[in-house]
């Protein structure tokens, strides 16, 4: 794999997506950190109610599904709570439940790439990583989530399976769905024997309709990609911030994470 294929990748997955965090997340800047796991009242509004699970549903949840806007908890095709990323609070509590204690990280502006906003990244296991975002962002989602396995280990110790939409999770081939996926839905990283993907899997998060459109930076490391194999984007009709929703990153055409938000032909980095 070329250098310039890892640095898109990197970017990808250090920036939690670029385009999807709002300037005033990142006009915070000394702000203090969203609180620890233990107070998280300031990385969710704090009318909106916390979504109520009992200790016995979450007992039987065998599966932790990433939308495009929601985190899914699923017990065979039950769904035991549908937690919209616009709820910093339920995702992290209900995930401390369900899955045990996660390290944690305080984060400063920019730390971890150029968008990253200030703010708590929890991570369980190595599997599941929340970014709760210090100010929600401009299209409205308190959290940036990545599933960077294909299952976790929960705190009843039973295994819990990590999908994306449709079932697709971390370590399949997904080289059919890039084959007939529109050009739209769709970036190439790399070129020959380096190819890597990001696969829009289903959008979310309608751009936000005051947004300039410039790219601050003028380093998305999109504005290089192989053109010849899935068509121009300058071109597709997108809003700068492109596409948002849950995609896929693959090595070859190998899933290697999955996010949510997180853009396709995005045309500025923040």
């Amino acid at each position: 794999m070329t250098s310039r294929t890892l640095l898109a990748l990197g970017a990808a997955v250090l920036a939690f997506a670029a385009g999807t965090v709002g300037s005033d997340a990142l006009a915070t800047g000394g702000a203090a950190p969203a609180a620890a796991a233990e107070d998280r009242s300031d990385v969710a509004d704090p009318v909106q109610p916390l979504i109520r699970v009992t200790d016995r549903e979450l007992r039987r949840v065998d599966t932790v599904e990433l939308d495009a806007e929601s985190l899914v908890l699923r017990h065979a095709d039950d769904t035991v709570a549908d937690v919209p990323m616009r709820d910093a609070r339920s995702t992290v509590s209900l995930l401390n439940r369900l899955l045990g204690t996660p390290s944690r990280t305080q984060t400063a502006v920019g730390d971890g790439g150029a968008c990253f906003p200030a703010g708590t990244t929890y991570t369980w296991g190595g599997a599941v990583r929340v970014a709760a975002l210090r100010t929600p962002s401009a299209v409205g989602n308190a959290v940036e989530i990545r599933v960077l396995k294909d299952s976790v280990r929960g705190r009843t110790g039973d295994r819990v399976e990590l999908t994306g939409p449709d079932g697709v999770q971390v370590g399949d081939d997904v080289a059919d769905e890039i084959a007939t996926a529109p050009r739209s839905d769709k970036v190439s990283f790399g070129s020959g024997d380096s190819r890597a993907w990001q696969l829009l899997l289903e959008a979310g998060w309608a751009p936000d309709e005051h947004s300039t459109g410039d790219d601050p930076t003028g380093d998305d490391p999109r504005a290089e990609h192989d053109d010849a194999a899935d068509g121009p984007t300058h071109d597709t009709g997108e809003d700068a911030q492109g596409t948002n929703g849950v995609s896929a990153l693959t090595n070859d055409t190998e899933v290697t994470v999955i996010g949510s938000p997180m853009p396709v032909h995005a045309r500025r980095s923040c």
